[in-house]
């Protein structure tokens, strides 16, 4: 689509869970546009238009991080990836949880779409398979970040606290993580 002088280009998803038209914006600069089903890719022009400045701004956010994008996806890369980032989240907890000792379950390598990682109230650690994709210094702050919610189960002041007891910078890692493909921790 040609808007304004810019050229953006997008895909359109239809998804018959979706009850309102979405617009994600990836660090790779791919643009998807979901639509709940029986809309027309004309609402989702129409909705790209109405939504031009936003988009416009955050494909620019996103140029610094292109090169962190992580190109893998599919069962197929999960399966082959799955060994290498449980041993790379495992050598990553017993690093780090030398400083904190807190104690946990299990640990469990996903094949998630829109996380990095999480902690269940059992104590258990869930990491995406992608973590392999990742500069180490995001690494060590995703485990850091779930290690510290085996403590504090949300994201109040004392759960930063112990956070930054280790990753003093965590706000910078946070943001450079947030902008690495779709994932949030």
């Amino acid at each position: 689509m040609i808007f304004q002088n810019k050229n953006i280009a997008y895909s359109v998803r239809v998804s018959r869970r979706a009850k309102r038209m979405r617009i994600a914006i990836y660090c790779d600069s791919a643009v998807v546009v979901t639509l709940p089903l029986g809309f027309s890719a004309d609402s989702a022009e129409e909705f790209i238009k109405s939504k031009f400045s936003w988009v416009t701004k955050t494909l620019e956010r996103f140029k610094p991080y292109r090169h962190f994008a992580p190109y893998r996806s599919g069962r197929r890369d999960y399966k082959k990836f799955k060994n290498q980032a449980k041993q790379l989240a495992l050598e990553k907890i017993e690093q780090w949880n030398k400083l904190y000792n807190f104690a946990f379950n299990k640990i469990n390598i996903k094949n998630q779409k829109s996380r990095w990682g999480s902690c269940s109230k059992k104590g258990n650690l869930n990491f995406n398979y992608k973590i392999v994709d990742l500069p180490h210094r995001l690494v060590d702050y995703l485990v850091v970040h779930e290690l510290c919610h085996l403590k504090e189960f949300n994201h109040n002041r004392s759960f930063w606290e112990l956070v930054s007891q280790t990753m003093p910078d965590y706000k910078v890692l946070r943001s450079e993580l947030r902008h690495v493909n779709n994932p949030i921790p």
